[in-house]
């Protein structure tokens, strides 16, 4: 019975460690956005498209990683 436990405890940990990826990889998507904005702001609008499209992207690893938290 504890065992179940103490796996149901090491996925949400191992959920929680596997989220420091997507984390870090919308962090420096959204500074690349900000740094490429204030330095050429008429390619703003398409900098902020690719943005949306890379940490859509980003956040799908995370919501992939929720999801097998629960099946698992």
């Amino acid at each position: 019975m504890e065992t179940v436990f103490v796996i149901a405890a090491l996925k949400l940990v191992g959920y929680g460690l596997a989220t420091i990826g997507p984390g870090l990889g919308v962090g420096i998507a959204c500074y690349g956005c900000c740094v490429g904005t204030a330095r050429q702001p008429e390619v703003g609008g398409r900098l902020f498209t690719n943005f949306i499209i890379g940490a859509a992207l980003a956040e799908a690893l995370a919501l992939i990683g929720f999801v097998l938290a629960f099946i698992l």
